[in-house]
């Protein structure tokens, strides 16, 4: 038995490379966007342990929406891609091709088993280029069949190695081929099947049986008239020992999905839900086609659901003629390997056994998949067909006048095949090729309609996608998704009507309830989103937040464990104001999944919300625990802790707003945050700097502007305060504690009583009624020495704030100073400015207000809108962009004792100091 030569490697992994270099340009496709985009198991942040216990696509195993493909082997591999390479295309698209050209090394080897040295290099170049693997290999998902192709071949090849040169049972290979087996299954669930061509080759080529030859030992056996061969005794031995492997993996892996098969609709699989004789005629059809597909792979396609394959409906359907070809074809190959001993009846038994037990599982005969067809599932099977074809190469060329034709077929073939597949792989550069390429090949299938007018709308080509979408409904008008999808169109192009009218025939258009049946197995998850789209849509409108609980409600009421449909339910609570309901849903949510930080987060606002910081610091806690750089958690939770007033929480708000600044750079909010903290430890250097950082990235950043110049005036650099209150005034000229900070700055260290007594103006102006501004434009006249007009003010100023104590003594002040000028003869007015005496502190309050500033900015920023505003089909990949899994964030403020009582402190100074000038001469 030849090995596999170093030469006959590079050539294999050369030819591997030529055909495939091109995928490495490919992004992130169909199936790959749930799988590696929207995957959190595969950040490095979800513990290593989700691998096994969610499905393939992230989801819960226990979740009655999961796909329950148990595969964590392979999702191991991704996060170990993401790990190197984060979401990098380019790398997971490489270690496919590397992994690939591992599986036609391993092939080969294989084929070594049954097949010449030549003839079985054929196989494994075939193999190489076959285009109807450009699925598995250029598609990341496809990632499932190699691993699990690697992992079958090298069982196999491990339990060949089971008996030994006395014919004996050797232990070693069996155990290794076990755990080989089970490690194959952990990558994809065909894997398993190799257990069956183990078996095929234990007693078809190791012991040399043929199906007489095995049914008359049988028959003697059962007769009594002999006992047990040794070698019989050897074989049923080894297979127990197989047979038993096999059924503990099984009940393994029916113990993970919890004895529940995946949900599926008839869009995906119509033949499924179909009745007898329609289901076992289409059935029975499909494997025709799929042997098509090995012969001739000219017209391939990435989606052969819905309507792509039309349902045979009766027997006299011409299609059937094609099932009893495939089947004759298949019973005289089978007859003829099983009859006789010779070398070529075992090969085509081992061959026949690659194509028909590894597609056992994906054939639908004996339960239902997800898929009419699916040509990655044929990349084991078509490692059987390459062996047949090989060895009919073989055959044909050891006739002599035979030969070169033979090898010019072969030839050619391999070259075609070669080019098919180069060209193959462009087609998955990018959604919009991928999906256009396979309308070229079926216009009947729905979901690729859908599936292009995805690909517009990710570029925003709304009104091209809607062509698209309402395509879909014309191909298939019971389609729920396809009306889902025009709905949503209509919403991000503003027709909120015609969005509602889609979401209707959508809604109208699901399956109604049968008393004493569970509706939740008739309905995909997916479908359900219809009443979330529709709540989320008619929520817009005040008057109709009853409606959209409703259908929230009933959504719920379909599927209890429908967990997007509480975090909605939540949200809208919320906003009726409705917080301990809004907190049931949310706790509702967490019993169904508690690893998710986003509803921990929802939790927490819906605290803040009930004035329960505390609990509200326990859930955003909770959230980043889970995950670590929840951006709103961080920033959210900081926020708490800064507003919180206890120095005790500085330093770690401080951290949390650092991580979210590393998470969200380009976020003026975050380095604002920063400033206000460290204003709070009088860090003065350190909060301009995080101050002027903001406003670098976001210019004319109110709240950021007037702290940097209060910032400025508390370290007596006044001056330096002017810039940034100009800048702050020219994009909100109506910014009165500006202005009132302006005109203190501008009267009392500028000596510009004009300038302070434009500012006060500007703020009467816009607020007739405001008392500071018009008791500093007050002082300002009797700065100017207009003592009539000064008390004139005041008297108005008294008569707007009758209880203001203040201004009934400044007013008191300024009479008794005119009437003492009056008694003396001097001029009550007098265009000279007062003298040094009394110039400090004089006017504006300036300190009374920055509590009250630095309170409303942080309010202001404490609010991110809430996610999940559309939550559309998951074979769609819709309206989800707003934010991972829901979330509401809001920041409210409140004022703490401490904060009052500086406030009183700087209101009483001010009025020492004002009553100090009033009173001087």
């Amino acid at each position: 038995m030849a090995v596999v030569s170093w030469k006959e490697i590079l050539l294999l992994t050369g030819l591997v490379v030529g055909c495939y270099w091109n995928s490495v340009s490919c992004g992130f496709v169909f199936d790959d966007v749930s799988a590696i985009l929207d995957n959190k198991d595969l950040r490095p942040s979800t513990p290593l342990r989700n691998l096994f216990r969610n499905d393939f696509w992230g989801t819960p195993m226990s979740e009655e929406r999961s796909h329950k493909s148990y595969r964590p082997l392979t999702v191991l591999t991704f996060r170990l891609n993401y790990l190197f390479s984060e979401l990098s295309a380019a790398s997971y698209h490489l270690l496919n091709v590397v992994l690939h050209a591992a599986v036609c090394v391993l092939f080969l080897r294989v084929c070594r088993l049954f097949l010449d040295k030549t003839s079985s290099l054929v196989a494994a170049l075939l193999f190489a280029v076959h285009p109807i693997h450009t699925e598995a290999v250029t598609g990341v998902v496809g990632r499932a069949e190699l691993l699990s192709s690697i992992f079958l071949l090298a069982a196999f090849l491990a339990y060949t190695k089971s008996t030994s040169a006395d014919h004996s049972i050797v232990w070693a290979p069996i155990a290794l081929t076990v755990v080989l087996v089970a490690a194959a299954t952990l990558c994809k669930e065909q894997g398993v099947t190799v257990i069956g061509i183990c078996c095929v080759h234990e007693v078809f080529v190791a012991q040399g049986f043929t199906l007489p030859v095995l049914l008359n030992t049988l028959r003697q056996v059962l007769q009594g008239k002999d006992g047990f061969p040794y070698a019989v005794l050897q074989t049923l031995l080894k297979l127990i020992v197989l047979i038993i492997s096999t059924l503990l993996l099984v009940i393994v892996r029916v113990q993970v999905i919890q004895s529940q098969l995946p949900v599926f609709t008839r869009f995906d699989n119509p033949a499924a839900v179909s009745p007898t004789p329609t289901r076992q005629l289409t059935f029975n059809y499909l494997l025709p086609v799929n042997a098509w597909l090995l012969l001739n792979p000219s017209e391939l396609c990435c989606d052969w659901t819905m309507g792509t394959i039309p349902l045979v409906e009766s027997p006299l359907d011409l299609r059937n003629l094609a099932t009893l070809v495939f089947y004759a074809s298949l019973g005289l190959l089978a007859f003829h390997s099983l009859r006789y001993r010779h070398s070529s009846a075992r090969t085509v038994i081992m061959a026949l056994s690659l194509i028909v037990l590894p597609f056992i599982p994906a054939s639908n005969l004996f339960f239902p998949v997800g898929f009419v067809v699916a040509e990655r599932v044929l990349y084991v099977p078509s490692m059987g067909f390459c062996v047949l074809v090989a060895h009919g190469f073989r055959i044909i060329s050891q006739k002599g006048h035979l030969k070169k034709i033979s090898w010019l077929v072969i030839g050619v073939l391999l070259a075609t095949h070669a080019v098919k597949t180069f060209r193959r792989n462009w087609d998955w550069e990018s959604e919009y090729t991928l999906f256009t390429s396979a309308l070229k090949v079926n216009k009947n299938n729905a979901k690729l309609w859908n599936n292009v007018g995805h690909a517009l709308e990710n570029q925003n080509d709304y009104l091209k996608a809607l062509q698209y979408f309402l395509q879909a409904t014309r191909v298939q008008p019971d389609d729920i998704g396809a009306h889902m999808n025009v709905g949503r169109t209509y919403k991000n192009l503003n027709k909120s009507r015609e969005a509602e009218d889609a979401y209707l025939v959508a809604k109208s258009l699901m399956p109604q309830i049968i008393p004493g049946k569970k509706y939740a197995t008739r309905v995909a998850p997916n479908h359900l989103n219809v009443y979330i789209n529709l709540a989320n849509l008619i929520r817009a409108n005040e008057s109709r937040l009853e409606e959209a609980d409703q259908l929230y409600r009933q959504a719920i009421s379909m599927r209890p464990d429908f967990k997007q449909a509480y975090i909605s339910r939540g949200e809208l609570l919320l906003k009726m104001n409705k917080l301990s309901e809004a907190r049931d849903a949310y706790l509702r949510a967490l019993e169904l999944d508690r690893t998710n930080a986003d509803l921990w987060y929802n939790l927490a606002i819906v605290n803040i919300e009930m004035k329960d910081p505390p609990e509200a610091l326990k859930n955003f806690n909770h959230a980043l625990e889970l995950n670590p750089r929840h951006k709103l958690a961080l920033f959210n939770s900081a926020l708490l802790m800064q507003e919180s007033g206890e120095q005790k929480f500085w330093p770690e708000a401080n951290r949390r707003f650092l991580a979210y600044v590393e998470e969200e750079p380009e976020d003026a909010n975050g380095y604002f945050n920063l400033g206000m903290l460290a204003m709070d430890a009088d860090e003065n250097a350190a909060a301009e700097r995080w101050m002027r950082k903001a406003i670098g990235l976001q210019a004319g950043f109110r709240s950021a502007l007037f702290n940097l110049a209060l910032l400025y005036s508390q370290s007596k650099r006044e001056v330096d305060a002017l810039p940034a209150l100009d800048e702050l005034l020219r994009h909100h000229p109506e910014h009165i504690k500006g202005l009132i900070l302006k005109g203190d700055i501008l009267m009392n260290h500028k000596k510009d009583t004009r300038g302070a007594k434009s500012c006060f103006e500007r703020i009467l102006i816009m607020d007739p009624a405001n008392v500071q501004g018009k008791h500093n434009l007050c002082v300002v006249y009797f700065e100017e020495r207009d003592l009539p007009r000064a008390a004139a003010c005041l008297e108005e100023t008294l008569a707007m704030a009758p209880h203001e104590e203040y201004v009934r003594r400044h007013l008191s002040i300024v009479r008794n100073k005119m009437a003492a000028m009056s008694a003396a003869g001097q001029p009550l007015t007098s265009p000279e400015r007062v003298g040094e005496e009394g110039e400090e502190g004089r006017g504006a309050d300036a300190s009374g207000h920055e509590e009250n500033e630095r309170k409303s900015s942080a309010e202001s920023l404490g609010g991110v809108a809430a996610d999940q505003s559309e939550a559309a089909d998951q074979s769609e990949a819709a309206d989800q962009s707003e934010s991972p899994d829901g979330g509401r964030a809001t920041g409210k403020s409140t004022e703490e004792i401490k904060d009052i009582e500086k406030k009183r402190a700087a209101a009483l100074k001010r009025l020492e100091e004002i009553e100090r000038i009033l009173s001087g001469d």
